[in-house]
């Protein structure tokens, strides 16, 4: 009988091995389990957030996610490549977490194709890079409803999880989410008061708020607010809230609801919009300028000044006339404390009219976090005369070094204002019609976390203060002046979009900077850049004196150089030799600790995880030696 020889036997054995391997690690990438990793990052870059878990993991209708990339093209930049490669990789997390609830169709949209006109149908046009169409967008739909992101800039990488969250959570509701609007100030406008006369019109913010949201006015004499039926409480400036109405919103808050609430110490917005007295109805009673919640604010931890208008030098906004607005304040980001919160991410500035000031006093169970404050300049002065831009204010405003919120996220377990339960009615007030003795259970603590956003301000969102108006034939056309409308937007997108995505942070960027090699360069240009620059000096000098010689004899005067100015031009030239050598031996040394820290890095990604299999194999023989010789 032939006998194998003993060489080709190990390298049939090997062989074997290998392909074993190849199909295990082929079979097991076809599984979830093969598309789970280890995170070994400092943010966790390639860990999906917990509130995107929680979306994905409580989906209950299929929702797909078309995914238009120019793959076969060969004009699509470096940088797109590159970001493609980890969209990927983000979207396979989805759909993995999902557990077949969401679906990715991978579409490559060629000219004249069946995916071309997806694309176009779906609005996305593609961006016009280097002759060609290119697209890198995603639509994603469930049932009749669809979100688009046109095109995934790297530029806003940190956003894209949140987009795509959002758009997930958006489309998976089959009906606008409803918020309910509680206000005394009249958003709506109203109709001519006599014929002939044209009718007040609404606030633009109100008319956005209505194209996005199911807006439901809540009376300010409310006794019951369902967090089932309203996604988010608008408290848009609340002056003259019933204790009833106060009482609906705490036990609101308790149910897990989400509220917003505008305060305002003197809101000008209020006294403009007021209705003209009458003479012929009588004396009608002064608007209501001040508003804020009496009783909830000191059980959520917060306190509100709204007795006086904050100031704050370091802020002033210069008006019209050179006149200085010290309690009219522009927050730039600097002003935002809170860089990754998707709600101020990419707001330039906001402007604040007379607001007041939010200091946190503290409750257990109850987090805050301030996503917009003065500095510490800022200072409370009298309304009236914050208002009429009183130029003493200046001098009388006196500051105690605190920096006071402006606008404050509150979250967690929250705690009754109304620990005696419903507030008793008036002594002359009729007693209620229902028959139904049985007394009905209020909730003491919360029954599940919420949320308060609380903004020190209304005059932000006024029309005359957030918008650009005109009109044009009888239509009016509004542009944003400021980012106050975007703010309150924004914050009302997250909140009505997901509770999971409520204080959401941005993603940690993946593209990391090489901070060691710019330091080395930095060290190197403040080395040598002090040489350079006194060589440049004197290098104009003397071609300044050159240019001077040679201006002579082009008015035809014989040149001759005198032995002292050869010998400062051959001075000069040597020193130019001297400099750009030393330039060059400095730009060598730092070419070489760069290819030096490069060796490095390559020598520990080649031979670190061989190392570790190695001393790992070491150890397993040296411990079963150890067990062989006890035996």
């Amino acid at each position: 009988m032939k006998t194998t020889h003993p060489v080709t036997r190990a390298a049939l054995g090997v062989a074997a091995l290998v392909v074993i391997a190849l199909l295990a690690n082929w079979l097991v990438s076809l599984t979830p389990l093969g598309n789970r990793g280890a995170d070994f990052t400092e943010n966790k870059v390639h860990t999906l957030s917990s509130g995107t878990r929680a979306i994905l993991t409580e989906l209950d209708t299929p929702v797909v996610i078309r995914y238009y990339a120019s793959r076969s093209t060969d004009y699509m930049p470096e940088d797109l490549k590159l970001h493609m490669r980890r969209v990927d990789d983000l979207l396979k997390e989805y759909a993995s977490i999902s557990k077949g609830k969401l679906r990715i169709d991978n579409l490559d949209p060629q000219p004249d194709t069946d995916a071309e006109d997806s694309a176009n149908l779906d609005g996305i046009n593609g961006q016009r890079m280097n002759d060609q169409n290119l697209f890198f967008g995603l639509a994603i739909s469930c049932l009749d409803k669809t979100s688009v992101i046109p095109f995934m800039d790297p530029r806003d990488e940190t956003m894209l999880e949140y987009h795509i969250s959002k758009a997930v959570g958006e489309v998976s509701t089959p009906t606008k989410p409803k918020i309910g609007l509680m206000t005394a100030l009249d958003l709506k406008g109203a109709p001519a008061m006599m014929p002939g006369q044209p009718p007040t019109p609404g606030w633009v913010i109100y008319q956005q708020l209505k194209q996005s949201f199911d807006v439901v006015d809540v009376p300010l004499e409310s006794s019951t607010i369902d967090p089932k039926e309203i996604k988010v409480l608008l408290l848009f400036h609340p002056a003259g809230i019933t204790p009833d109405a106060e009482f609906a919103v705490d036990q609101y808050v308790l149910n897990g609801g989400t509220v917003v609430a505008c305060l305002d110490p003197f809101s000008v917005a209020a006294q403009m919009t007021a209705p003209q007295p009458n003479p012929m109805m009588g004396q009608q009673p002064p608007p209501a300028t001040a508003s804020t919640l009496p009783t909830l604010l000191s059980a959520w931890g917060v306190a509100f000044e709204s007795g006086q208008v904050l100031a704050d030098p370091a802020l002033a906004t210069k008006l019209g006339g050179d006149r200085l607005g010290l309690a009219v304040l522009t927050l730039g980001k600097d002003s935002m404390p809170q860089k990754d919160d998707v709600i101020t991410k990419d707001l330039g500035s906001v402007t604040l009219f007379l607001p007041g000031a939010i200091t946190i006093t503290g409750k257990d169970g109850i987090t805050a976090n301030t996503l917009i404050k003065s500095s510490t300049k800022a200072g409370f002065v009298d309304s009236v005369k914050a208002s009429q831009l009183d130029p003493s204010l200046a001098r009388t405003l006196k500051s105690n070094g605190t920096a006071y919120d402006l606008v404050t996220h509150l979250s967690g377990s929250f705690k009754t204002a109304f620990p005696d339960g419903k507030p008793k009615p008036p002594a002359d007030a009729k007693p209620p019609e229902d028959k139904d003795t049985a007394k009905p259970a209020y909730l003491k603590e919360a029954a599940a976390p919420g949320n308060v956003f609380l903004i020190g301000d209304v005059d932000a969102f006024y029309d005359r203060f957030a918008y650009n108006v005109q009109n044009f034939g009888g239509q009016q056309m509004a542009s944003p002046s400021n980012g106050n409308a975007t703010l309150l937007l924004n914050l009302l997108d997250q909140a009505t979009g997901s509770k999971h995505l409520i204080g959401s942070r941005s993603r940690s960027a993946i593209r990391r900077p090489f901070t060691v090699i710019q330091e080395m360069e930095a060290d190197f240009n403040k080395t040598v850049g002090v040489k350079i620059e006194e060589f440049q000096a004197k290098q104009r000098a003397a071609q300044q004196k050159l240019s001077e010689l040679q201006a002579q004899k082009s008015r035809g005067s014989e040149l001759y150089l005198s032995p002292a100015q050869e010998e400062e031009i051959k001075k000069l030239r040597a020193e130019q030799v001297e400099y750009s050598k030393l330039i060059r031996e400095q730009e060598k040394e730092l070419r070489r600790q760069k290819d030096k820290l490069s060796a490095k890095i390559t020598l520990l990604n080649v031979a670190a995880m061989p190392t570790l299999v190695v001393l790992i194999g070491l150890a397993l023989f040296i411990q079963r030696r150890r067990a062989t010789r006890a035996r």
